[in-house]
């Protein structure tokens, strides 16, 4: 599974990250899409996953984040990696 944090910002007056995760079996990308709440699209078996943050949760919104953005991407994507993984256990 390959995960990457594909856009990021403000959308409708709303922070949000969008994710795309490929490398899913068509069974996963089912499992997924019944089961998580958050706004998921699929196309050519890519998963698009945004999520929505209030302005504290919202994580590139530190002084620290806008001069290390690179870290705090690659950190996102891990923790959502982590995240798709141990959901998939329970299928």
């Amino acid at each position: 599974m390959i995960v990457n944090v594909s856009d990021y910002g403000d959308r409708e007056d709303k922070k949000f990250i969008e994710y795309s995760v490929s490398g899913l079996s068509e069974k996963q990308l089912d499992y997924l899409k019944a089961n998580l709440d958050e706004d998921i699209v699929v196309r050519d078996d890519v998963l698009t996953l945004t999520m929505y943050f209030s302005d504290e949760l919202y994580p590139f919104q530190s002084d620290v984040a806008k001069i290390r953005l690179d870290d705090f991407i690659s950190r996102e994507e891990i923790e959502m990696n982590v995240f798709i993984s141990s959901f998939l256990e329970d299928m």
